[in-house]
């Protein structure tokens, strides 16, 4: 009776995990689309959206402990309520970032971008993806999928080097347009660390299934047990 009490509350907690993570996902993709289309308004909202999120956070946080002073959980299962405690963690900051590049929309205002968005976009569609699939590992306990996605990171990282290369080119032409570029070298530098996070959260679920941590940029597949 008591296991399946905990099993029920559990399956209450990772729902709730998922609830978090499509909020998050809804909060970078409208930042990033405010930004490239300078929805300023829409960029307010998405600051104010972010305490929705903070709140789920916390809310989700106050439900694990107190599964664990009820329930004394042992061995995976205090590994699994380990591990929602740290995705809502990574979630939570990943909403941060949105919420940063929607202030960075707010800082540059009624001007012109400097430049056309594309890459920017892209990293933010990578990184989404990443988080989508992610989630998806963490609920069937992928650990592959998981090894594979945080190596994707890469591919996040080498389009802000683009976007950092293309803004530098622009500032050197203009140095007038330094303050924007700035701007969006940091709205791109947001996105580079969402996909960081999900890396973050990829560790967590090699660790919550096998109980192995270790950094997934550079792995040797078998260092994680099966």
């Amino acid at each position: 009776m008591l296991r399946r009490r905990f099993e029920s509350q559990m399956q209450r907690l990772e729902s709730d995990v998922l609830e978090l993570g499509n909020m998050v996902q809804r909060a970078l993709r409208d930042a990033v689309d405010q930004l490239r289309t300078r929805d300023l308004e829409g960029s307010q909202q998405t600051i104010d959206y972010d305490v929705r999120i903070n709140a789920k956070r916390f809310q989700i946080e106050a439900d694990v402990l107190v599964l664990i002073a009820t329930q004394q959980p042992i061995a995976r299962d205090l590994r699994a309520l380990a591990a929602i405690l740290d995705l809502i963690r990574e979630l939570e900051r990943t909403g941060d970032y949105a919420k940063g590049i929607s202030k960075i929309n707010l800082l540059i205002g009624e001007q012109e971008l400097i430049k056309p968005l594309l890459d920017i976009p892209r990293m933010a569609d990578k990184a989404i993806d990443m988080l989508e699939r992610a989630l998806e590992a963490y609920m069937e306990r992928d650990v592959d999928a998981a090894i594979a996605i945080a190596q994707e990171d890469d591919e996040v990282d080498d389009l802000y080097n683009q976007v950092r290369r293309e803004l530098m080119s622009i500032v050197f032409a203009d140095p007038s347009k330094t303050e924007q570029a700035n701007l969006l070298l940091w709205a791109a530098h947001n996105i580079e660390r969402a996909a960081d996070r999900v890396t973050n959260i990829c560790e967590r679920i090699v660790f919550f299934v096998t109980g192995s941590l270790g950094d997934l940029k550079t792995p040797a597949k078998d260092q994680y047990p099966s």
